[in-house]
């Protein structure tokens, strides 16, 4: 029996792991500057963003791990909760008119940087209370 659980919490780590690093690379895909060459530069704006990402994924997926315990079941609400962060993503450049996110973010402009990171944390807390 302590085999079993064993293998099953390998196994979970393993899916989260690899859940957590596809949603970075699917946002890294949408964004349109390039995550790591940004981070290189030293550009916090980027970084604040990006950080953002990792840790609302990491808040969906865990909450989704947590409630569900089917690694199908988590997998599901962990897409469900992503899609959710990249359409939140989309409508806050479609609030934002006067300016082009990716592009303040580029040029380093850390209070854009800031307020993505709180759009993304913020979204995932909400979207994590309906996650069952």
């Amino acid at each position: 029996m302590g085999v079993i659980i064993a293998i099953n919490i390998i196994i979970s780590i393993i899916v989260i792991v690899a859940l957590q690093l596809f949603g970075m690379v699917i946002f890294s895909w949408i964004t349109p500057y390039k995550d790591m060459e940004e981070l290189k530069k030293g550009n916090v704006a980027a970084g604040l963003a990006t950080g953002g990402k990792f840790l609302s994924t990491a808040i969906i997926l865990g909450v989704a791990a947590y409630t569900n315990t089917s690694i199908w079941h988590m997998m599901l609400w962990f897409a469900v909760g992503y899609a959710c962060l990249v359409l939140a993503y989309w409508i806050f450049e479609l609030v934002t008119p006067g300016f082009k996110i990716g592009e303040e973010l580029r040029k380093g402009n850390t209070a854009i940087g800031i307020l993505l990171c709180f759009v993304y944390i913020g979204t995932s807390f909400a979207i994590s209370s309906l996650i069952v």
